[in-house]
């Protein structure tokens, strides 16, 4: 098994976003997985446009649906890590190992309830009361950053 550290997306909103991780992942040697359909049009010059020039540097897969993508984690049996406004562990309190894949849902809806329930684990980035969520490249960036961090 590869254990290069892996960002899902699950069905991505905005292509911003999306770009700003497939350049961090690009920068950090992380792996992408893009959970299709997304919200915006995945041609290669749309992504090219998104993620400059690093979308050459990206190790990106695609997976057609969210059954491909567990059909393709499980048969590489990589551990899934869902990051979640309604989870109770923080990102910092988590033992990452190498090899795991971190989620992160729908900019405008998060994830369904099926997915967190095959996610091995459903982690929070702590916030102040009142506020709804961090910008989902930004919590890639904090996540990804402890990740490695705990990896060495």
């Amino acid at each position: 098994m590869n254990d290069r550290l892996r960002i899902a997306l699950y069905q991505p909103d905005i292509a911003g976003n999306t770009g700003t991780i497939l350049r961090l992942a690009a920068c950090l040697d992380l792996g992408v997985d893009i959970i299709e359909p997304a919200g915006f049009p995945l041609s290669d010059r749309a992504l090219k446009r998104a993620g400059m020039d690093y979308l050459e540097m990206a190790a990106l897969s695609r997976h057609a649906d969210w059954h491909a993508f567990e059909e393709w984690r499980r048969a590489n049996a990589r551990r899934l890590v869902l990051l979640s406004t309604k989870a109770a562990t923080a990102y910092t309190d988590f033992a990452f190992a190498a090899g795991d894949i971190i989620l992160f849902g729908r900019e405008s809806a998060g994830v369904p309830e099926d997915v967190h329930q095959a996610a091995d684990a459903r982690l929070t980035i702590p916030m102040r009361p009142g506020a709804r969520s961090i910008n989902v490249a930004l919590s890639a960036a904090m996540v990804a950053g402890e990740a490695l961090r705990q990896l060495g």
